[in-house]
């Protein structure tokens, strides 16, 4: 299909919440090749995962996972999926804070407080229920794509910017993939 220009932090777009993908939208053509750009674009940019709104889109489409991200090299390979629709729901208080960086926010990195547990709930393309328990880093890629539908970009959730720059000054090793 088609690699995406991605938009950049100071769009309107990625500051308002996503419409969401309607049940006439499962399963179609459209949506279908909507997620090969998506994938495509993910890939290309060597990103743990990508919400459509940063490709233009708004619609309530998010997918990560399914390889290694050289741009997260320590971290554990999460299944791929595609989540419309998304609902999060922490499961206890524990907040973790780990480095971010985002496609939409290109050569900077900061240090992000996310919800340890998480449950998410929402639909796959064909509009099948999806309902899983995940921690760790699988639960920071959700979090992280999911604040995208929503208007919300990591570093809004940065609790100090000292803890914030750019990734060749604080990750020289990763600053060649950002």
């Amino acid at each position: 299909m088609a690699i995406r220009p991605i938009v950049k932090m100071g769009s309107p777009l990625l500051l308002q919440t996503a419409e969401l993908v309607t049940p006439e939208e499962f399963g179609s053509p459209e949506l279908a090749a909507l997620i090969q750009d998506m994938q495509d674009t993910m890939q290309a940019m060597d990103g743990a995962g990508i919400a459509a709104p940063q490709i233009g889109v708004s619609k309530q489409l998010t997918l990560f996972g399914g390889f290694k991200s050289p741009r997260y090299p320590d971290a554990e390979i999460v299944p791929f999926t595609i989540l419309c629709n998304p609902i999060l729901t922490p499961l206890g208080e524990e907040m973790v804070d780990d480095w971010e960086g985002c496609l939409s926010v290109p050569g900077m990195r900061g240090l992000v407080p996310r919800y340890q547990h998480l449950r998410y709930q929402g639909f796959d393309e064909h509009g099948q229920v999806i309902d899983r328990t995940v921690e760790g880093f699988h639960a920071r890629v959700v979090q992280h794509e999911c604040d995208h539908l929503f208007g919300m970009l990591y570093p809004m959730r940065i609790k100090d910017l000292r803890d914030f720059g750019f990734t060749d000054v604080l990750m020289p090793g990763l600053a060649e993939l950002d």
